[in-house]
């Protein structure tokens, strides 16, 4: 009988994965393709690719700094450096605020924390059960897997309709809607000095982020991540699949329009909606245990919408564990 089951392989999932898994047996399941959450990497053609969710972070506490430091020694991560361009009047950058990006993609991290742990990917947890102290998981394609105890890493509405009946605490019956957010790929025709982001003032566009300016790879194109707003994509993210067009062609229009990029032919464009981007109305508590049934919640959203915040809570599970 294996010890832990780790579901999701974000952040919080690939940390408290990685320190448990020095003393425990674990397995991990994520439903996608790859490792990374919503620190995933699209890739394209080769090493061409995009940072489709978390666009780079940037460590506020002493023991995270500690860690991304050693990361960027063994070339993991490194600095994105170059022109971050504010157009947003209320915001100004900061040249102290480093930001850290994966050598390779920013799942790099998740990757790097999971190396020696058994990943199973798209595999979907449809339910779980508790029967005579043990956890059981039924997945989308009909098979069950037990293990002595869970962790559980998803976004919150996930969490609810997951666990709801077996997790004794009031913070799993507040009332919390997580923002959207509505990304569009785009691959255009070069342009001469263009800057590595751009954040906005707009009701609609947030960010552009230029992946060429992180060095990972040469392109004959300029590679864009356009990000929404949040309160733009919570009023159309239930329709986005069926408004893929539409949407991706407000925001590229944005783009051209805010940036004064010169509007060129579009060689490609990919739209990704992520319905469970982002928490700002932190919890009280950092992450959940619970020692009699063997059930565990890691997740950013308990403290706020940073990728530290998921490392943050994983270490603090670990302590209620250990």
């Amino acid at each position: 009988m294996k010890d832990y089951c780790v579901i999701g392989s974000g952040i919080s999932g690939a940390t408290i994965a990685n320190l448990l898994n020095k003393k425990y047996s674990v397995d991990l399941y994520d439903k996608g393709r790859g490792p990374g959450g919503r620190a995933s990497f699209k890739r394209i053609k080769g090493q061409i690719g995009f940072d489709h969710g978390t666009q780079y972070f940037s460590p506020k506490t002493i023991k995270f700094k500690r860690f991304t430091r050693s990361l960027i020694k063994k070339r993991i991560l490194k600095k994105w450096k170059g022109n971050h361009i504010y157009l947003n009047s209320k915001k100004k950058e900061n040249k102290k605020h480093i930001k850290l990006i994966g050598k390779k993609g920013n799942n790099d991290i998740c990757k790097y924390l999971l190396k020696k742990i058994r990943c199973y990917f798209q595999s979907e947890v449809k339910k779980i059960f508790y029967k005579k102290k043990l956890w059981s998981l039924s997945f989308s394609d009909g098979r069950v897997e037990t293990y002595r105890s869970i962790i559980l890493t998803c976004p919150f509405p996930q969490l609810k309709r997951l666990s709801k009946k077996f997790i004794n605490n009031s913070f799993i019956n507040r009332k919390l809607k997580m923002d959207a957010n509505i990304t569009v790929l785009i691959a255009i025709k070069k342009n001469k000095k263009t800057p590595s982001s751009f954040l906005f003032d707009d009701p609609v566009l947030g960010w552009a982020g230029n992946e060429n300016t992180k060095k990972r790879f040469k392109s004959k194109y300029d590679l864009w991540t356009l990000q929404s707003t949040f309160e733009w994509a919570n009023k159309n993210i239930n329709r986005n699949k069926e408004n893929l067009k539409k949407n991706s062609k407000i925001l590229i229009e944005k783009f051209f329009k805010l940036t004064k990029i010169d509007k060129t032919k579009i060689i490609y464009n990919i739209n990704h909606g992520w319905k469970y981007s982002s928490n700002s109305k932190p919890f009280k508590i950092k992450s959940y245990w619970d020692s009699s049934k063997k059930i565990g919640v890691c997740a950013d959203w308990f403290i706020g919408p940073r990728l530290e915040s998921g490392w943050i809570s994983a270490h603090d599970l670990f302590k209620k564990i250990t």
